[in-house]
């Protein structure tokens, strides 16, 4: 993945390259690995990021949602 910035996307998920590994179940040095180039990151992290985005996405409507939807009841 040339172009792919693992890092930055990690990043963008808010979360330490050690949790992203508990998250995918990889090791920590394998993200490393990966995020510096060492090994070239497998094609399938890419589609786990995008869908760590959604989930991501969908927790942070849903919260604003029940935050909404308090607010109307008070």
């Amino acid at each position: 993945m040339n172009n792919y910035d693992l890092k930055q996307e990690i990043k963008k998920l808010g979360m330490t390259q050690k949790a992203f590994a508990e998250n995918i179940g990889v090791g920590e040095n394998t993200v490393g690995n990966w995020v510096r180039g060492i090994v070239e990151t497998p094609k399938w992290v890419s589609r786990i990021v995008e869908l760590l985005h959604k989930e991501k996405a969908y927790e942070e409507a849903k919260r604003a949602f029940c935050q909404n939807s308090t607010n109307l009841v008070d």
